[in-house]
Order: structure tokens, then sequence, then C-alpha cells
């Protein structure tokens, strides 16, 4: 019969391996999240138990399973304008600030996964688009970045099913931003060909990517060691142009990571500028 538990060394080799690959620190008692997220990757390979198919991970010839399980473990939960008040300091804050640059502005979506962030961003876009004509002449560079190949395909289709339209996004951004489609709903054209998608992961150069004005990493430091939140948003601050502004998760804090951030309160939520 076939196992889907690890020895404790297992684990632990299992563990140290995944954060050196992507940063992910699993912790002591995520047993049960190992054997949730790759037990169906068992058949798909021809392996008898959960022990094989880490073990298998691991080697470097092994380059094709070592994606699948590093994609399988890798959180992709999101939804349309997620806790909305990032969105609204865009829309209300930044963009209009950033407008006075007189050039095109920036914007990363770090951790993009299946694409409602940075389509959110675009939508905010077209809407201070058409609330004030003229103001974003310069034009928007999204920029949207995920470490799973998998899931930036999935993104980059701009196709959503009906559970997925129902988390976060009003009917009237539904009508105005998407079409029906085979699957249930598609992203306007004109909003996916503001995002610009890659593969990235965030533990190496972001140097090919270039500066942006604004960095949106939300709740995703929380699964990185201390170490790597510190070498993450280092790289950030080199990624940012002078005054940029960097937007967490609202439950995340650069207290006691780095100084190279001044935090700014708004009646909507609070952000960080690049000092």
């Amino acid at each position: 019969m076939p196992t889907k538990t690890l020895a404790p060394t297992e684990y632990q080799a299992f563990a140290a391996f995944l954060q050196k690959q992507c940063g992910i620190v699993l912790g002591d008692n995520k047993q049960y999240l190992v054997r949730s997220r790759l037990s169906p990757l068992m058949k798909s390979f021809g392996l008898d138990n959960l022990s094989d198919l880490v073990k298998h991970s691991m080697r470097p010839e092994q380059s094709r399973l070592r994606t699948a399980v590093i994609e399988a473990m890798t959180t992709n939960e999101t939804f349309w304008f997620r806790d909305n008040y990032p969105y609204q300091l865009l829309a209300d804050e930044l963009l209009p600030e950033l407008a006075k640059l007189g050039r095109s502005i920036r914007i990363w979506s770090s951790a993009c996964s299946s694409g409602q962030e940075p389509y959110s961003m675009a939508m905010v876009v077209q809407e201070t688009r058409q609330r004030r004509p003229g103001m974003l002449m310069n034009g928007v560079d999204i920029v949207a970045t995920d470490l799973s190949t998998q899931i930036l395909d999935q993104a980059k289709s701009g196709e959503y099913d009906e559970l997925a339209l129902t988390r976060g996004l009003s009917p009237e951004r539904r009508r105005l931003f998407f079409l029906p489609s085979v699957k249930g709903m598609k992203v306007r054209d004109e909003v996916r060909r503001m995002v610009n998608f890659r593969q990235l992961n965030l533990l190496d150069s972001y140097a090919l990517l270039g500066k942006f004005d604004v960095i949106f990493c939300r709740n995703v430091l929380i699964y990185f060691s201390a170490e790597d939140k510190g070498k993450i948003l280092r790289q950030f601050a080199a990624a940012l142009n002078p005054g940029g502004y960097l937007v967490l998760g609202a439950s995340e804090s650069l207290a006691g990571l780095t100084d190279q951030f001044e935090m700014l309160r708004f009646p909507a939520g609070i952000i960080h500028r690049k000092r």
C-alpha cells in the first residue's frame, strides 16, 4: 500500500531543500501540507510513495519532477482587489503623484499567482483614465512575476471560472472588463495587454526587470526566513526608483528587517516609501 508520510529526517531534508530552492520555510509541523500538495504527483510520476517522490525531486537530473514539486508547494491563493485599500491608494494617491513625473509609470506585482493582482491594477489604471482623462498620458507598465510557470500560463490566458470570478470582483467591473468565455469569463484584451508576465524566483536577481515606481509584495514575505526576507527587501529597495513605494500585506511589517523604507499612513491603510 503506498505510504503518504515522511520520516522526520526525510521531512527535515525536504524542508531544507525547499527553502534553498525557493525560500519557502515549512517549519516543523507541516507534514500535512507536504502530503496534501505532493500526493497527487505520485501517480503522475509513477512513484509508489511520498518518500520516493521527495528523494527523486532532490536529485539534480530530475528537473521536471523538481519543478512540479516546487510548483505544487507554492501557495497560489489570491483574489480580485484583495483587501481593497492598496488599490484605493493606487488610484487616489500613487498614480496622481507619479503622473507628475512626466514619464511612464512602472508597477511590479512580484508574486502574481493566477493574475488577479496585476489585472486588478490594470483595471484601476483604466478606471483612472476614464475618471481623469489625460492624467496618465505617458503610460503605465505593469510587470507581473511568479515562481510557477504553470500558474503564469493560467494568468496569461486571463480566463477564470465562476468561482474565481466571485472572489472580490464587483458586478460592475465584471461587466466592464470581462467577456464570456468557454471556461467562464475572460479579461478583455485591452486589460490583458497592459500586463507583462515573467517567471522569477524572488531569491534570484531582479536586475533584468529594470526599475519600478511601485512594487506590490503582498502576503508573500510570511513564507520566508528572516534572512531571506532581508535579502528580498534589499533587492526591492534597489529595484525601486528614488521615493518609490512598496506595498505589503495587511499583516506584514518591516520592523527589524530593513531601514531602507519609511512607513506612510493614509486613511485607507499603510504603505512604505523608499528613503
